[in-house]
């Protein structure tokens, strides 16, 4: 296993309760990259688990996003709050992000970002206060769709929530909105992508490193647009922190190549186990999700534990903190676990 530098301080976007204890944790996933997160435990019924052998195992999540996030921002949050719900809650960092390991820096990929999430679900499912049986996960933006793919994948997983998604194969092979779906396009985006490769070969074999294409500016973006609403977060107490890729440097310019010839969601509708799509009406990534929701369904013999759900007035950031309308539907998430991890 990988030897990680874990931060001991309390570094979180949000404030911890008293009603949650908090620890450092890591795990390795099947390409061997280790992985970091904090653990959240709800003290009461820890206690009750533990003193009462009658009372049973806790039921467990794993979360993580937005793509290009850590988990400081909004996964932690989602951890932490769920926790306080009564569930044993792992909020990780992405392989070749954040406080994980995997190198060479800031790079992503379909498979290898799938299978941390399932190798979450192998972490939880070996804890000792953990019932195996009761297993889900939450997927945040980019890593909703990570989620969802895991979702179609792993059988462990007894119900997936996926807040206000992103494809991630679909916006980098059409653009935003559909807006380049077209074969030059297309080809132009890999010619640059190969370029840079050859381009920065040597000087990565000898630092280890690709150079970064950045984040968001210093300066907020006029108008009320997305990648505004993208720098209210990330670049504002709100949601900055120093080691998010989208607060700082952002991903290595290489790390899209993977992305360029991948479709996810290929058996999505033969998904069994319960699927929960939250997405803000007002959301510019709304599309993706209600995509992904018709695609699940159609023709599917399992609709019946699908939701879509658009929550009024809600853009794509707000449900990563709850914007100033306390977007997240907290007690929704409750009673769809409740209801499908039984």
């Amino acid at each position: 296993m990988e030897k990680l530098a874990l931060e001991n301080k309390w570094d979180k976007t949000f404030e911890l309760s008293d009603k949650v204890s908090h620890k450092k944790v890591t795990f390795t996933n099947h390409f061997g990259i280790t992985l970091a997160a904090d653990m959240y435990i709800p003290k009461e019924i820890q206690k009750q688990v533990q003193n009462d052998k009658a009372y049973g195992k806790l039921p467990a999540l794993a979360v993580s996003g937005p793509f290009g996030a850590v988990k400081e921002q909004a996964s932690g949050l989602y951890a932490h709050e769920m926790a306080k719900r009564g569930y044993l809650t792992i909020a990780f960092d992405p392989s070749f992000t954040g406080e994980s390991g995997g190198q060479p820096r800031y790079m992503n990929s379909p498979d290898i970002n799938t299978e941390d999430f399932q190798a979450a679900v192998d972490f939880l499912s070996n804890l000792p206060d953990v019932d195996p049986e009761k297993i889900g996960i939450i997927g945040i933006c980019g890593w909703g769709g990570w989620a969802l793919n895991a979702a179609g994948i792993d059988t462990r997983i007894k119900a997936t929530a996926v807040m206000t998604m992103y494809d991630m194969t679909r916006v980098t092979n059409k653009g935003y909105f559909d807006e380049s779906d077209n074969e030059e396009a297309r080809y132009q985006a890999r010619v640059a992508v190969n370029k840079a490769r050859t381009d920065f070969f040597v000087k990565a074999q000898e630092t280890g490193k690709y150079p970064t294409v950045g984040g968001l500016p210093d300066q907020r973006p006029e108008g009320d647009t997305f990648f505004g609403q993208y720098w209210d977060y990330y670049k504002t107490k709100r949601g900055y922190h120093p080691r998010s890729l989208n607060s700082n440097m952002g991903w290595a310019n290489t790390a899209a190549t993977s992305l360029m010839n991948t479709r996810l969601f290929t058996y999505a509708n033969e998904i069994r186990s319960a699927v929960l799509i939250v997405h803000g009406e007002k959301a510019h990534s709304r599309y993706m999700g209600e995509t992904a929701y018709n695609d699940m369904v159609k023709g599917s013999k399992y609709k019946a534990n699908k939701e879509l759900m658009i929550i009024p007035g809600a853009t794509h950031c707000d449900l990563y903190d709850g914007g100033k309308g306390n977007f997240i539907p907290w007690d929704k998430l409750q009673d769809f676990f409740e209801a499908n991890l039984k």
